[in-house]
């Protein structure tokens, strides 16, 4: 609180009135201001992206998706990215053709697949990163899934095959 304290002074006719001003008030107020506005705040929540995994078990021995059924996309070095749909036999270079990360051009690819899926509740994308590949290119590729609104996709290692004909393209 606010106090005024008279004073006399020797030798004269004035009195000197000396304030002071008491801030201990002032500073608890502050800091209740401060702890509601910390409680009362919404902070910024993270934004995640839902991954389905599989239920842990025996995985199947046969072939579980036919190669006219799903698109695979092998995410490289340098923001490229490559997609096929052949098996081991049929792949080339040829035949596993380059994109890019721009428009939506991943998503059109998705959509073609799909469209001559020749059964299309079974079609699934396959996302293959390499080693060389980064996290960015992989979540994009996981949004172009998202935004064709295909729910079946499975994210694997890269086959020695697939490799092989990676790494001639890349050179």
């Amino acid at each position: 609180m606010a106090e005024v304290i008279a004073q006399d002074k020797q030798g004269g006719k004035q009195k000197k009135k000396l304030i002071l001003v008491d801030m201990t008030p002032m500073v608890d107020l502050g800091f209740l201001l401060i702890t509601f506005f910390m409680f009362t705040t919404n902070f910024t929540k993270p934004n995640v992206m839902d991954l389905g995994l599989p239920a842990k078990g025996n995985p199947p021995t046969g072939p579980v998706v036919d190669q006219k059924n799903q698109v695979t996309f092998i995410l490289g070095k340098d923001n490229r990215v490559f997609y096929h749909q052949s098996n081991e036999k049929d792949l080339n270079a040829g035949n596993l053709k380059e994109t890019d990360f721009s428009g939506v051009k991943i998503s059109k690819i998705i959509s073609e697949a799909y469209k001559n899926a020749p059964v299309p509740e079974n079609f699934t994308v396959i996302v293959k990163p390499t080693d060389d590949a980064n996290y960015k290119n992989f979540v994009d590729v996981l949004d172009n899934i998202a935004i064709s609104k295909k729910e079946r996709y499975g994210i694997t290692d890269i086959k020695p095959w697939e490799e092989k004909i990676y790494t001639e393209l890349i050179r």
